[in-house]
């Protein structure tokens, strides 16, 4: 069977076994980084070299190590329904070595509560404040955040329940993990921020319901918008900018370094394992009061 005829097989295959978002990003790899390379190819015809030449091929785009993996894993999975279908004999991509790490220098920066207050100070728009005071005390994913409705909370407490696709149409999905799905406690100052939301939607729509976005009224907030405005403020009060996501880190380290136990700040984060959040952010704190001992010994 030909290449591209079996991964349109594979693709409807794979349609209901991965949630929309993970589904169009698979596509979206395997259209790019692997289908233009093979094909014209016949799966039967596949050899081991095959799979080497190609990781050549995307060792010289210089990708990173995750990306490499993703890539890897797309492929792998190709392969195995190939067998599965009886077009290959064996997953040949098992017999070649996964990519090799190449070392890479981890992003990893976070804001203080001061840096914050002086962030927040310069957010022109009262629902951007909102969105990211949020963000930085509640630890929750960008996309999660983004996806709250009105009728998520309730009672002092916000239902984490859905994602939000951050391209395209911006649907509503499922979270990230079964273990995404949880209850936070929000503070009288958080519950009173979003009280203010609602009176601020009614002025402006001249209507409310809880199907409204917490952060957007009618529709979600836009990444782009988000990240226009975020570097502003950041211009404005002098401060280096961070990605949305490193609000979420900033939320870890102050509870971590409030001595908050590793198990709690994971179950706030809907992290699904402990380990993720030692091995992200402990690891992260300990590297960090390293460099700094190492610093004062020399000043």
């Amino acid at each position: 069977m030909c290449f591209s005829e079996a991964y349109e097989d594979f693709l409807e295959y794979a349609k209901n076994r991965h949630k929309k978002q993970g589904f169009e990003t698979l596509s979206r790899n395997f259209n790019l980084h692997i289908l233009p390379y093979f094909k014209d190819r016949i799966v039967n015809d596949l050899k081991t070299i095959d799979i080497i030449n190609w990781q050549n091929i995307i060792y010289s785009k210089n990708y990173s190590n995750s990306f490499n993996n993703s890539l890897y894993c797309a492929f792998s999975s190709f392969i195995k329904y190939c067998v599965y279908c009886g077009y290959l004999k064996e997953n040949i991509v098992l017999k070649t070595d996964i990519f090799k790490k190449k070392l890479e220098t981890q992003k990893y920066d976070v804001y203080n509560l001061f840096e914050f207050l002086r962030f927040r100070r310069h957010l022109d728009l009262f629902v951007h404040k909102q969105f990211f005071t949020f963000m930085f005390f509640y630890g929750t994913r960008p996309s999660e955040a983004m996806a709250l409705q009105f009728r998520d909370f309730k009672k002092g407490f916000i239902y984490i329940r859905h994602n939000i696709h951050r391209r395209g149409k911006r649907l509503l999905d499922t979270p990230k993990n079964a273990s995404s799905v949880r209850f936070i406690k929000l503070s009288y100052s958080m519950r009173f921020r979003i009280w203010l939301l609602k009176k601020y939607y009614f002025k402006v729509y001249g209507s409310f319901n809880n199907d409204y976005f917490i952060f957007g009224g009618l529709k979600p907030l836009s990444t782009t918008t988000l990240d226009r405005y975020k570097s502003k403020a950041c211009s404005k009060a002098h401060l280096r900018v961070i990605t949305q996501h490193q609000f979420r880190h900033s939320f870890a380290t102050r509870m971590i370094n409030k001595h908050v136990s590793i198990a709690r700040v994971s179950k706030i984060m809907g992290h699904s394992k402990i380990s993720t959040t030692l091995d992200v952010y402990v690891h992260f704190d300990k590297e960090k009061r390293i460099a700094s001992i190492l610093s004062s010994q020399f000043d």
